[in-house]
């Protein structure tokens, strides 16, 4: 019996095309929490920048790609920093590679700071909808621990950085970006954090997604279901695969796996 159901946001409860939840998909939380079903949001977003939700009401958050874990909307019971060395590897990477600089948002605990603008950060945004931090040098961010680092590189970039972030991983969804997260963070571990505190099991778990920061909660949880709009590789790690956020694939595999 699934007690517990996790929900990616981007792609999988909202819409690339509409930047909101589709309506069938608002009933099937409603419908899910009528019946004593608890839901979680399982996203790469920060709390504060989660702004496409409406009025859904969640049981918890993992936010930043299991960095930061919030039960209800304001228990924190887990968190995990990136290493101070990696963020001054950034720095120095930064500032010693000017040709080869690239813009970064540095998210903390309760604030975001981007590094500077670029075409590929607009495209971001917009895609997104993703409000925009406050632009400020990477030297001149407060000094405060960072959960996750959105870094605006491609693949080949991102090769050559990664060997500088010892003790950190990156976790790419996106050929525009990635979320660097401290090595251990996931949304699985993420779904383990909410195991411990709210008393379900690993195989009363059920979870939607859609990106490759994805995968290792759908390759964890008791029933998985890829979004008809994931990539080849997110459709592989799923148990499941329903139609696309946009053709009411969160309420159609609901039904068809007898959830709802």
């Amino acid at each position: 019996m699934i007690k517990a159901i996790f929900f990616d946001i981007d792609g999988t409860l909202v819409s690339f095309d509409t930047h909101v939840v589709p309506s069938s998909a608002v009933e099937a939380i409603g419908l899910l929490r009528k019946k004593g079903i608890k839901v979680f949001i399982a996203t790469g977003r920060h709390l504060r920048s989660i702004n496409n939700l409406g009025n859904l009401q969640f049981d918890g958050y993992i936010t930043l790609n299991g960095s930061y874990c919030i039960a209800g909307t304001d228990k924190v019971i887990y968190k995990h920093h990136i290493p101070e060395e990696d963020i001054k590897a950034l720095m120095s990477y930064q500032e010693q590679n000017p040709l080869d600089g690239f813009p970064c948002i540095l998210v903390q605990e309760k604030e975001l700071y981007l590094s500077y603008k670029n075409q590929r950060v607009e495209e971001v945004l917009s895609l997104l909808n993703f409000p925009e931090p406050p632009t400020m040098l990477l030297r001149e961010m407060p000094e405060k621990d960072v959960y996750q680092i959105i870094a605006f590189f491609d693949e080949k970039q991102e090769h050559q950085v990664m060997k500088l972030l010892k003790g950190s991983e990156s976790t790419r969804w996106s050929p525009l970006f990635t979320d660097i997260v401290p090595k251990g963070s996931s949304k699985r571990i993420g779904i383990d954090k909410m195991i411990e505190y709210f008393g379900f099991t690993l195989e009363e778990t059920m979870a939607f997604g859609d990106g490759g920061n994805d995968i290792q909660m759908l390759s964890h949880v008791g029933i998985s279901v890829a979004m008809g709009n994931a990539e080849d590789d997110v459709k592989q790690a799923a148990g499941y695969i329903t139609d696309s956020v946009d053709d009411d694939g969160i309420m159609k595999a609901l039904k068809q796996l007898n959830i709802l």
